[in-house]
């Protein structure tokens, strides 16, 4: 297949499940894995994610703007833009200590990948049901400790399949967010979590780099800004209505089609 249309489609795939707990690079991985896409270090899958990231700061530039205007004279702001940074630090000393482990191994292995998929779309079930009544409905009003168990929790998702976005919902849940909040807080710190996992893995990476690569990033990197600004619009009167089980059952799906396709030698 003509790598240009496969990188579309995964920029497509990127877009649509960056922000929605059901792991956008366990999918990416496990696309590339069964069509035979390769690239020199991961480095297309993490790339073509600042696509999305940029997709979330066109959504929520007025928002971020009033913050980072009002924060030298307002105490709220200031907290808000303190509350992403507390969560977003555990990434950054995790992220760096455990970066090579991570793209080397992790990301190496399809079946860790699809079990992961299963057993987080199990646990998002779960939680669904079972969280505590929501204390918090404003995204960016959360408590300084609240937001750093977030972060810690985020981590989990370095383990390929887990999903960045499904921590972070997950962890905001079980910590009496609404559904509404726990989303919105999770697009609030994806944009320094995945701009720095962008940073670093492009420097980690630079010496296998060439420019032929350039084009398909480029593709990847459009389609998955086009996809996730659709993705971002519909997803919080989604999850206000209806919850997180439909993503729990979509991981378990894709999970098991993946595990039995790797079982017979896909």
């Amino acid at each position: 297949m003509d790598t240009t249309i496969v990188a579309a489609f995964l920029g497509l795939l990127e877009g649509l499940t960056e922000f929605i707990p059901v792991s956008s690079t366990g999918h990416l991985l496990l696309a590339g894995h069964f069509l035979g896409f390769e690239s020199a270090g991961k480095t297309f899958e993490v790339v073509i994610q600042l696509g999305a990231v940029l997709a979330i700061l066109t959504l929520y530039a007025g928002r971020l703007w009033a913050v980072f205007s009002a924060a030298p004279n307002d105490p709220a702001a200031r907290r808000f833009i303190l509350s992403v940074l507390v969560a977003f630090l555990p990434a950054v000393v995790i992220g760096v200590i455990a970066h090579d482990f991570i793209k080397t191994v992790l990301f190496e292995t399809p079946m860790l990948i699809a079990v992961m998929l299963v057993l987080g779309g199990i646990v998002l079930l779960f939680v669904d049901r079972i969280a505590p009544a929501p204390r918090h409905e404003d995204a960016m009003s959360f408590p300084l400790p609240m937001a750093l168990k977030i972060g810690f929790i985020q981590c989990l998702a370095m383990i390929p399949g887990t999903s960045r976005s499904g921590a972070t919902i997950v962890g905001a849940l079980m910590l009496g967010a609404s559904k509404r909040a726990a989303a919105e807080f999770s697009f609030f710190l994806s944009m320094p979590t995945m701009a720095g996992a962008f940073a670093y893995d492009l420097y980690k990476n630079r010496d296998v780099l060439d420019a032929s690569v350039v084009g398909e990033i480029a593709v990847g990197f459009v389609m998955a800004f086009i996809a996730a600004v659709l993705v971002v619009r519909w997803l919080l009167d989604y999850v206000s209505k209806h919850g997180y089980a439909l993503f729990g059952w979509w991981r378990i799906v894709v999970g098991l089609a993946a595990i039995a396709a790797l079982s017979a030698g896909y």
